[in-house]
């Protein structure tokens, strides 16, 4: 058996397969850009297989073989972490770096409770946060740059170990004044020609606010690449945007307990019959050493008046129920 690359060159390919290029590579391995091309260069040398295309100017382009070796190589890393982070909880459970993503519609509204808790309850935890949308986010679990992710399911998640941790009802909101304030739930088919207001594509709140309108036949032509008017880029602006009058919009109870609508005149109400909610849970990658940290950081998470607990993995409800009523993925 020949010389076995070092984890530093698998590293060092991972990290430009990843990024496609020289000098973004460099800096997220903290080394010089001369001294990542050497090390890939001497990884090509030492297994006597051409990684990176030459031929193709200054494109950066792999080879099929480079890029299955960059993938293997990230495997590699990932299992080398897993023996440190075995290592690390066997001494001391939930210590060392824990790199957490969360999604928007969920970060602003838990984590202000959650952070004091964590550093008096595990002063030797260091907690990196990524907010970003659950595809990026599962992506970035998948290449190991983060740990855990706080998502809503369901999710894209498959392949993923998971946790579902509490249902997040959707509730109705209106601007002042509007007409269904009179009542004190209302029917999905009342919000036929409503202006529905949503996040932009991408984040999964948009298609479960879809999803709960497609549920009555007053809703059932709504395309699902539907362009509203207009849209959001986050539940802060959506406030505005119904504050202002421009239509209604969905918004989970998490955000709303969590002082969402403060210092506005927004009225909100339940849906009638079979009203929509989100589950919010945690996924980590299957058979990862610290499953039992990232089992005692869900036992830390705060839901305010969320049922808690009673909601199996995967999302689903006890009744059989699909966790957002047959939302797809997102």
């Amino acid at each position: 058996m020949g010389t076995l690359p070092s984890p530093q060159q698998l590293r060092y390919l991972a990290t430009l397969a990843e990024l496609r290029h020289f000098g973004r590579a460099a800096r997220a391995c903290r080394v010089t850009q001369s001294t990542l091309s050497a090390g890939v260069l001497a990884l090509e040398r030492q297994l006597r297989v051409a990684l990176i295309d030459r031929e193709v100017g200054r494109r950066l382009v792999f080879t099929p073989a480079g890029l299955r070796i960059a993938e293997l190589g990230r495997a590699a890393l990932e299992s080398l972490d897993a023996i440190q982070q075995a290592a690390d909880a066997s001494r001391v459970p939930m210590a060392g770096p824990l790199r957490l993503g969360i999604i928007p519609s969920i970060a602003p509204f838990l984590l202000p409770g959650l952070l004091p808790e964590l550093r008096a309850r595990f002063p030797d935890l260091h907690l990196s946060l990524s907010e970003d949308l659950t595809e990026r986010l599962v992506a970035k679990l998948a290449a190991g740059q983060l740990d855990l992710l706080l998502v809503a399911m369901p999710c894209a998640c498959e392949g993923l170990e998971t946790l579902a941790l509490a249902r997040d009802p959707l509730l109705l909101a209106l601007p002042p004044g509007h007409r269904l304030l009179a009542s004190p739930e209302v029917e999905i088919a009342a919000l036929a020609g409503e202006s529905m207001l949503l996040l932009e594509d991408g984040h999964c709140l948009r298609e479960q606010a879809l999803a709960v309108c497609r549920q009555d036949s007053g809703w059932a032509g709504l395309p699902r690449d539907q362009n509203p008017r207009f849209s959001a880029s986050s539940l802060h602006t959506l406030v505005q945007m119904v504050q202002n009058g421009l239509g209604v919009t969905l918004l989970p109870r998490l955000a709303i307990e969590s002082g969402l609508l403060a210092g506005t005149q927004i009225g909100v109400r339940p849906l009638a019959s079979r009203a929509g909610w989100r589950t919010l849970g945690l996924a980590w990658r299957p058979r990862s050493a610290r499953a039992s940290d990232y089992r005692a950081f869900a036992s830390l998470l705060r839901f305010g008046g969320l049922e808690v607990g009673g909601v199996p993995d995967g999302g689903a409800d006890p009744e059989g129920e699909s966790a957002v009523n047959e939302v797809p993925a997102g």
